[in-house]
């Protein structure tokens, strides 16, 4: 309710912070983090900030959001105190200034990923540029997992592979795998806002016509009847790549087994080091070969072949 006060007063941005308490039991059944830093807010209060534009009438805008927080005592509902605090901020702050941590970056022999806002050449011929504006998902390359992926695929990818990229993320994945040779992707994630990013940064790399991207999960694209015209790719591929959690990956391990033509590969990575042997238990037990394992810090990836 007070967000929606804070919006309808010309908000531009509303955030929340609780009281965080580290002890508080949490769902992790599909491997979820739960890092977050402590903070001086009392049990049972949050902090609700809202974002107002330079020259607004501040003092204005907090009588009026004030008298309708109070106005909730009128239907039984208690505000608590509702301090108020005013301070400036600089949009940059948080908008742009993570971009100058992002430089060019190679990651293996033959890829490099560029953001979109720096100037780069390549330095060889066989130097291949993946463009990329992340935004909000994941895979930037610089993650440990990202990296060893990439590294892998070029490894693995033959020219004119079909591949399957499960929770693509920016698709950063799926646009190496085109850049190292594989004929098309069909890249999936069930995040939305993934979805789009994957989209923009297929555009940006001119890779319409080679990545094909979809909400979804691969158990769903499996039993989609979507035939090669529609999926871009005909079943089964020859490369799989999934960096995700490794709750994840074990959720859908004969899924993938049966995308893979024999004698192809899956490649999972996005394994912490404690995840480590129950993924190699699960992938020798669908039937798996593994290849290869390789590690970075504390990550770990799979080169999986189906026998």
């Amino acid at each position: 309710m007070v967000s929606n006060f804070l919006h309808e007063a010309g908000a531009g941005g509303v955030s929340i912070e609780e009281h965080v308490d580290n002890n508080k039991p949490r769902d992790t059944s599909l491997g979820q983090w739960f890092e977050i830093p402590p903070n001086d807010i009392p049990e049972g209060e949050a902090k609700v900030s809202g974002y107002f534009p330079e020259g607004s009438d501040l003092e204005a805008i907090q009588r009026e959001v004030k008298e309708r927080i109070e106005e909730l005592r009128e239907f039984d509902i208690d505000p608590g105190k509702a301090a108020f605090s005013l301070r400036d901020v600089s949009e940059d702050d948080w908008a742009n200034n993570w971009k100058q941590y992002f430089k060019p970056l190679r990651v293996s022999k033959r890829l490099t990923i560029k953001p979109t806002w720096e100037a780069y050449e390549p330095e060889t011929p066989e130097e291949k540029i993946i463009e990329l504006d992340p935004g909000m998902a994941f895979g930037t390359g610089t993650h440990p997992t990202t990296a060893l992926c990439l590294r892998t695929l070029e490894s693995v990818i033959q020219e004119g592979d079909e591949v399957i990229d499960v929770g693509t993320g920016s698709g950063i994945l799926a646009i190496g795998a085109v850049r190292l040779g594989a004929k098309h992707v069909l890249a999936l994630d069930l995040d939305p806002i993934a979805v789009t990013s994957a989209g923009e940064n297929t555009r940006l790399n001119d890779l319409e016509k080679q990545i094909t991207i979809y909400e979804s999960d691969l158990l769903a694209v499996l039993k989609s009847g979507k035939d090669a015209s529609e999926l871009g790719v005909t079943l089964p591929v020859r490369v799989v790549v999934a960096n995700i959690l490794a709750e994840i990956i074990l959720l859908f391990i004969d899924d993938v087994y049966q995308a893979l033509q024999p004698g192809g590969y899956y490649i999972a990575s996005g394994i912490y080091k404690n995840k480590e042997k129950a993924v190699e238990e699960g992938l020798i037990a669908a039937g798996f070969e593994i290849s290869q394992i390789a590690r970075e810090e504390d990550w770990v990836v799979f080169v999986a072949r189906k026998g």
